[in-house]
């Protein structure tokens, strides 16, 4: 007769997983705020839709932080991705004029490491207090058959809110309006699968190497983290400065800011009106990237657009200070073509 089993001899720790929960706890309770109505351990998350609204729409978000957890993995730190994941799904409701509410994170690995978890978790509550929202909750799956050792995955959802009248959709938009980009903050979470291609197998380098131009390694300069824009943007947001946003993610800006232009308006954008970070000439140099492609997988330094009308274009400037610049205009027709002297690689 076969010896009984149990849940952890097949790989699931159970009093692990219970651990981690309550390890949760404080920083569920540090990211909460007077409308969070539920606990640690509730089937569902509670929260209050915020007063003072006339007619409040909800907008939701979902995301992931892609392969660059496998830079997570590799260097053995994990305190940034969760506020990688936060800061995407932020930015994301963002340009449609809302501000978040609160947050929920799911976290899937083959063996729960609770330390790992910790650390996970712990860059989440953090983004979520530094943008004002709260974690309303999560869940952690220990899923032995699935992920390899050492190795999870992460998404993230996030509930905003923003009133009827100030939802930006693109409508507002008209030719001639004067598009202003504000500086990412690296490759944010996009593009990770060529870039790691490229520094770990061509540029042959580790995690802890210097990487070529910066006074900084390679596994830093891949995992800094992604910016959120909300608090930089909302004031301009609240003195209805902004006609349309678009966040630079996968598909660079050629990919995104058709996104939110209405029907028969491209861009113009002027390729020559900012400096390429090194990160991104480092890479096109050491794989062979063509312009093009790299303008099409990576934000090239261009975390968020703005469209504004040209009469307020020299205030959200002076507003946004060093890190905006005016990057083309909205023109009749479709598309966004790039201009000008463009990095060539």
């Amino acid at each position: 007769m076969n010896d009984p089993l149990t849940y952890k001899d097949a790989g699931v720790d159970l009093d692990a997983a219970e651990r981690a929960k309550r390890a949760f706890a404080p920083l569920l309770d540090a990211a909460g705020d007077e409308n969070t109505l539920s606990g640690l351990g509730a089937f569902g998350g509670l929260y209050a839709v915020p007063e003072g609204l006339s007619r409040p729409v909800l907008v939701a978000s979902a995301d992931g932080v892609g392969t660059k957890l496998k830079v997570a993995f590799l260097s053995g730190r994990h305190d940034t991705v969760g506020r990688d994941l936060v800061n995407h799904c932020v930015n994301d409701i963002l340009v449609q004029g809302a501000r978040p509410l609160f947050f929920l994170d799911y976290l899937a690995t083959g063996r729960l490491d609770e330390g790992v978890a910790q650390e996970v978790v712990s860059g989440v509550s953090g983004a979520c207090r530094e943008n004002g929202c709260a974690l309303l909750g999560g869940e952690t799956a220990e899923m032995p058959d699935f992920y390899g050792s050492g190795e999870y995955d992460l998404a993230g959802f996030v509930v905003g809110i923003v009133e009827r009248g100030r939802i930006l959709d693109g409508s507002g938009v008209r030719p001639g309006d004067r598009l202003v980009a504000i500086r990412s903050s690296g490759l944010h979470t996009n593009g990770f699968t060529l870039a790691r291609t490229i520094v770990f197998e061509r540029m042959g380098l580790g995690v802890g190497d210097p990487f070529p131009g910066e006074s900084a390694s390679a596994g830093e300069v891949l995992l800094r983290v992604h910016r959120s824009y909300l608090n930089t943007v909302w004031p301009l947001l609240e003195r209805r400065l902004v006609r349309a946003m678009a966040h630079v993610t996968g598909g660079g800006i050629e990919g995104n800011l058709p996104r939110v232009l209405p029907s028969g308006l491209g861009a113009r954008i002027d390729c020559g009106s900012w400096s390429v970070p090194n990160v991104f000439r480092q890479l096109s140099d050491a794989g062979g990237v063509a312009p093009d492609e790299m303008y099409r997988v990576f934000n090239m330094g261009v975390g968020m657009i703005l469209a504004v009308a040209p009469g307020h274009e020299e205030t959200v400037l002076a507003a946004l200070g060093r890190d905006a610049w005016s990057i083309g205009e909205v023109v009749r027709g479709t598309g966004v073509e790039l201009q000008g002297v463009c990095w060539s690689g």
